[in-house]
């Protein structure tokens, strides 16, 4: 994973483009609903960083954060006319977990 990113990726307040398959998908598979993806955006502290490797069509970003019941997840998403367009939300893996204690430690 490369470094958070400091520059400012879309306007505030946040707005969100939510395609209902994708939103169908995360709750089927992840059981994450467009509430709880979205509050990580909000939550702090939460750490975005460039997705190079899925970034072939349009750039690609991930978000680790908690969400207010402190549930950990990691959002894939991209931004679209100023709008964040979540690709996929799920609980982050243990190896997420120990970069983004890490980050929260050295950023606090």
């Amino acid at each position: 994973m490369t470094r958070p990113s400091k520059k400012r990726l879309f306007h505030e307040p946040i707005e969100f483009d939510w395609d209902e398959g994708n939103a169908d998908k995360n709750w089927i598979r992840h059981h994450v609903s467009q509430n709880e993806a979205e509050f990580v955006f909000f939550n702090e502290p939460k750490f975005i960083f460039n997705d190079a490797v899925h970034s072939d069509a349009e750039k690609r970003f991930i978000c680790l954060g908690k969400t207010k019941q402190a549930r950990y997840l990691f959002v894939s998403f991209v931004v679209r006319n100023n709008k964040v367009r979540v690709i996929s939300a799920r609980d982050m893996t243990s190896r997420e977990h120990q970069e983004f204690d890490r980050y929260e430690k050295e950023n606090s």
